[in-house]
């Protein structure tokens, strides 16, 4: 009776580890991150990292650039969104996050300088939307735009499981001119990681 009951009690110890290692396996965040090279040329330099779920439906922005989102004033003039001065400014972020309707007060919330120096830029997705809910499990897109020099752009997309285990998602990169290669190293080295 009592190796029954130590069997037991050795059984129900396994059930409860392999339960919890299978859980801390889980996915808990989005990583997303990528080289960033400053750029001096004309309408360059501005991008977006956001979410949608499967069905295309926006489901959070995790930044865009300040000059996108908010504008530039100069001599005292009131700033206008950037992307109604340039409306190559990463128009599909523009399409999906529906700028048009948004506050002031909820871009500023998403976006932020425009990066003044070369570097790795990285972004935490911790699978809530634009509200600060949880979503629900299933299937989502992340999605980096790049404006590279004025309608010469770049979309980085890549398709994951919210509860996935850890691990890269694999992302493909779509150009809108076949000749960018002077400017592709404005965003380089993109990557999306569960963690």
């Amino acid at each position: 009776m009592k190796k029954m009951y130590l069997g037991g009690l050795l059984l129900l110890a396994v059930a409860a580890l392999l339960m919890c290692t299978s859980a801390s396996d889980k996915a808990s965040q989005l990583e997303v991150s990528f080289q960033y090279a400053k750029q001096n040329t004309p309408g360059s330099n501005q991008y977006a990292v956001w979410i949608e779920d499967s069905s295309g439906k926006f489901v959070k922005t995790l930044f865009v650039t300040k000059y996108t989102a908010k504008g530039r004033a100069r001599g005292g003039e009131t700033p206008v969104r950037g992307y109604i001065v340039r409306p190559a400014c990463v128009p599909r972020w523009v399409k999906a996050s529906g700028a048009a309707e948004l506050s002031d007060e909820a871009l500023d919330a998403v976006s932020g300088a425009t990066p003044s120096a070369d570097g790795l830029q990285s972004f935490v997705w911790d699978m809530t939307d634009q509200a600060g809910k949880a979503v629900p499990k299933g299937e989502y897109k992340v999605m980096v735009e790049a404006t590279l020099f004025n309608d010469h752009a770049v979309l980085f997309s890549g398709t994951f499981r919210s509860d996935a285990a850890a691990g890269d998602v694999t992302l493909k990169a779509e150009y809108t001119q076949p000749d960018n290669n002077n400017f592709k190293n404005m965003v380089s080295e993109v990557k999306a990681v569960l963690k």
